[in-house]
This record gives structure tokens, C-alpha cells and sequence, in this order.
């Protein structure tokens, strides 16, 4: 009995030290300021947009990842750990020359992505592979990324390819569009402003999400 306890707490050693390792070679970048996230859709009466300014989470990466500029990649699955989120109330309606447009469209946004009961749009990511490395130094590595996102209560499985700009000082660029349908998220895009204001169902949402890694800590001074 005391030979398979011992067996049993070696194996769960062994386990634990396993995971240490896997998680120690994952390279954590932490959102940085400099981020938007823009929504952008039709209407009976005109195009209408609007645009977050903050993209919080972070993204844990393995090997085979490019964390620097002009960095040898092999195409395939990368281990990798996200959450992008957005509040909704950093959300704002905008312009063509991206001024605000007004309140009351803010207000109907919050209204319609229940902001009070359901306050941050949320994707975790599940799968993400290279599918293309880059031709020069000033493209990007191109991935595709699967995951959950959350909006107004409704969760949905997404896929989307996205774009990877490896910068200077440990630093990384990420940027990609995807469709949305709102009625997939139970919203009634007609509901947007006022009946007469019918919006479609489509929405575009684009993004631009700067990441940083942390910065080692100064050493103590003796």
C-alpha cells in the first residue's frame, strides 16, 4: 500500500513539474495602450460606425511563435494561450472623420449589447496555426485563430485569419476584420436607433491590438 501512495505521489510530481515546464515556455505579451477595435455596418439612411479605443487580455505563445522581426516560421499549429476583451461602454458612435456622433446612438448601443448585465465583449482563443510567414520583412505572419466570443450574453464559436507584426522592443501588432451577424447574438439590428434608422443584420468589426512583453525587473541594487 505504501509502495503505491509513493508511486502515486511520483507520478503526480512528475505531472506538476510537466505542466511548470509547458507554462515556462510560454512567453506572455499583456495589452498595451494604442489598441481600437471599430464596429462598421449599413443603414436605410446611411453607413454608420463606431470604435474602441482600449482592447484588454493578453496572449501567451509557445515555441515556433515570431516574437521578433523577420523571424524563421514553419506553417502549423502554435501553442498558444488569449483572452481579448472590450468594454462595452468604451464603445462610442462615430463619424466619417471619426468624431463622435452623438449620445443618444451610444446610449441604444449600450442598450441593445446589455452593457449593465453583460459589460465586457469577450474572445478566448482555442486554436491558433500559421498558415502563411511572410514574404519581406514588412509583412505580416498570417494565422488563423478559433475561438469563443461573447456578446450580450450570447456566446459563439469564431473563426478568422489575422495578421502578426513582430516589432522592435518585444513588442507585437495584431490586426484583423471579421463578419458578424447580430441576429446571432440575439440582437435586432432595427432596434439600433429609431425604426425609421433600419440597420442590417452584417456588421464588420476591425481591429488593432498592440501587445507588449513584461519587462524584466530591475536587479536589486546591493
Amino acid at each position: 500500500m505504501k509502495k503505491s501512495q509513493l508511486l502515486s505521489a511520483k507520478i503526480l510530481l512528475l505531472s506538476l513539474a510537466g505542466l511548470s515546464l509547458s507554462a515556462a515556455e510560454l512567453t506572455r505579451y499583456d495589452a498595451r495602450s494604442g489598441s481600437k477595435m471599430r464596429i462598421e455596418g449599413t443603414s436605410v439612411v446611411h453607413d454608420w460606425r463606431a470604435e474602441s479605443p482600449l482592447i484588454l487580455g493578453f496572449l501567451e505563445v509557445g515555441p515556433g511563435f515570431p516574437t521578433d522581426p523577420g523571424q524563421a516560421a514553419n506553417p502549423g499549429k502554435i501553442e498558444a494561450r488569449c483572452e481579448a476583451s472590450v468594454k462595452v461602454t468604451t464603445i462610442t458612435s462615430r463619424k466619417e472623420n471619426n468624431e463622435h456622433y452623438e449620445n443618444k446612438m451610444d446610449d441604444k448601443m449600450y442598450e441593445m449589447l446589455q452593457a449593465s448585465a453583460h459589460p465586457m465583449i469577450v474572445f478566448h482563443l482555442s486554436e491558433l496555426t500559421l498558415k502563411e510567414a511572410p514574404k519581406t520583412k514588412d509583412d505580416p505572419y498570417i494565422f488563423d485563430a478559433k475561438g469563443d466570443i461573447a456578446v450580450a450574453g450570447v456566446t459563439n464559436q469564431l473563426t478568422m485569419p489575422i495578421n502578426v507584426f513582430p516589432l522592435a522592443e518585444k513588442k507585437l501588432k495584431i490586426t484583423g476584420t471579421v463578419p458578424l451577424k447580430m441576429t446571432d447574438f440575439k440582437i435586432q439590428p432595427a432596434q439600433l436607433i429609431l425604426p425609421a434608422f433600419k440597420t442590417s443584420e452584417d456588421v464588420k468589426v476591425k481591429f488593432e491590438w498592440m501587445l507588449g512583453q513584461k519587462k524584466a525587473a530591475a536587479a536589486a541594487s546591493k
